[in-house]
């Protein structure tokens, strides 16, 4: 039986379909996203840099991801070479906030638009990212400071904080702390007596966290931590130290990533602020968005929570991540 080659074409055209496949729109070519990403510094960071992968796949974009092993100088590089990829849309996680202004131009005379994901920069031309989508860190911050006040009310005597900062120069880093300094001053009692960055890995907020001990021992009430990992490196250091964590220190901390949670259930941290690393989803939408021309708002927040020991053995199942 001969077949005609309109059948076969036909045919050829059908198999992707027949598997479950789709093939994109005849003549329209694929959307190509170029993501720098920080580095995986944290269990958030793997699980945002997930959800960005995932997303894409989903989405139909074809993905460039870079990991800059928390090196501002690496995400310069790639976004270099995402310009010379003629990229469609860049996304960039910044790792610290300044020193972005001469790349960012060579994206934009590239005529290449810029989302900033999870951090933002700081830069006076504000022309040179067309929105900035994540969370807003000095709510968290202030949130952290509230359920301290609440804690503390009714109580007497000094509250000697320790506070584990984020990597130095980094959105999160400042405005946490800016956040949280906002409300503790409110009441005098609450005092910072030492702060130092973790950098937000677990290894260094349990060096740190040693040496806040060593140097303070038992004056320290509460552990003030930007991030889960760095918190829950502290812990270790508070157990090998002979204290109990939650019991002879408070420990706030940022993020609610399920380690966290699982902290809280052994009883040992107090309270972790919500910062979703879920943005994939926000982030293709955003690049498809913009490919059809479409304007975005300058600024779009990520809905959050807080969730205090109490609650985590029933939050636990529903987290993502």
């Amino acid at each position: 039986m001969k077949t005609s080659r309109r059948t076969l074409v036909a045919a050829i055209a059908a198999a992707p379909l027949a598997f479950g496949l789709s093939l994109p729109a005849f003549g329209q070519k694929k959307i190509v996203l170029g993501f720098s990403q920080i580095g995986a510094e944290s269990e958030w960071r793997t699980a945002n840099s997930e959800s960005i992968k995932s997303a894409a796949a989903e989405s139909g974009i074809d993905l460039k991801f870079s990991d800059a092993q928390q090196k501002q100088e690496n995400q310069i590089k790639a976004i270099r070479s995402f310009i010379a990829q003629k990229v469609d849309v860049i996304g960039l996680s910044p790792v610290v906030e300044s020193g972005w202004d001469t790349v960012l131009k060579e994206a934009k005379a590239a005529k290449i638009p810029v989302i900033l994901t999870d951090r933002s920069v700081d830069s006076k031309d504000t022309s040179l990212y067309v929105t900035f989508m994540g969370s807003d860190f000095a709510e968290e911050g202030r949130k952290a400071g509230r359920w301290l006040l609440e804690k503390v009310k009714g109580t007497s005597g000094d509250v000697n904080v320790v506070e584990l900062q984020g990597t130095v120069g980094s959105g999160p880093a400042i405005d946490r702390k800016k956040g949280f300094e906002e409300i503790i001053k409110s009441e005098p009692r609450i005092k910072i007596i030492r702060s130092q960055t973790g950098d937000f890995t677990r290894a260094k907020g349990k060096e740190v966290m040693e040496a806040f001990l060593k140097a303070e021992g038992k004056k320290i009430n509460v552990l003030y931590a930007h991030n889960d990992d760095m918190a829950i490196g502290a812990i270790q250091a508070i157990e090998e130290a002979g204290l109990r964590p939650s019991k002879d220190i408070t420990i706030i901390s940022v993020d609610a990533v399920k380690g966290a949670f699982e902290a809280m259930i052994a009883g040992k941290l107090d309270v972790s602020v919500e910062c979703s690393p879920l943005l994939g989803p926000q982030l293709m939408a955003a690049t498809k968005d913009l490919i059809a021309g479409k304007t975005l708002p300058r600024r779009i927040v990520t809905e959050e929570g807080i969730f205090p020991m109490e609650v985590a053995a029933k939050e636990f199942p529903k987290r993502k991540y």
